[in-house]
């Protein structure tokens, strides 16, 4: 199962908020809470409201499909910070000039997916004995320079820089 949330147009640069947002990706949504509830950075309320947003999406899809929800088994899957629009303001400055201000944007775009249901337990111990499966070929490290000693080339040498000469 796989919901998303998104943000657009965010009172905060994109650069400000991929800082927090780089923290949370990849991790399981309640550990996600965890560290944007303690952290400093103002991005991490906006990003918060947007992982709430995806874990309810999720909720009510699986509703609507009819399958088991726990929110504790989603991870936070894809998470990125777009720049928005930029708001272009003018102040005033010396010698009555104005100089630009820019008020910079962004879009949070976060997607949960649910983790893959871990096989049953009496299934894993036969994968363990290795009856029916056959193992990973592994490169030596005698084959891996076997490889190696025929890619070698020998170096190119370079010419010399050619110098200008300067007339008086």
């Amino acid at each position: 199962m796989e919901a998303r949330a998104i943000q657009r147009s965010a009172r905060q640069s994109a650069r400000k908020m991929r800082l927090v947002i780089d923290l949370i990706r990849g991790r399981a949504v309640p550990e996600a809470y965890a560290i944007l509830k303690f952290s400093k950075k103002l991005a991490a309320k906006q990003i918060h409201k947007v992982l709430q947003s995806a874990v309810a999406n999720a909720e009510q899809k699986a509703l609507r499909q009819n399958e088991a929800f726990d929110a504790d088994r989603l991870r936070v899957k894809y998470a990125v910070i777009n720049e928005g629009q930029t708001l272009k303001r003018f102040t005033m400055a010396a010698m009555g000039r104005g100089t630009p201000i820019k008020k910079r944007t962004s879009h949070v775009e976060i997607h949960v997916a649910s983790e893959a249901v871990p096989a049953a337990q009496g299934a894993a111990p036969a994968a363990k004995g290795g009856t029916a499966t056959a193992a990973p070929k592994v490169a030596t490290a005698a084959a891996r320079g076997a490889k190696a000693a025929k890619s070698d080339k020998p170096a190119k040498k370079k010419a010399p820089a050619k110098t200008k000469k300067r007339s008086k």
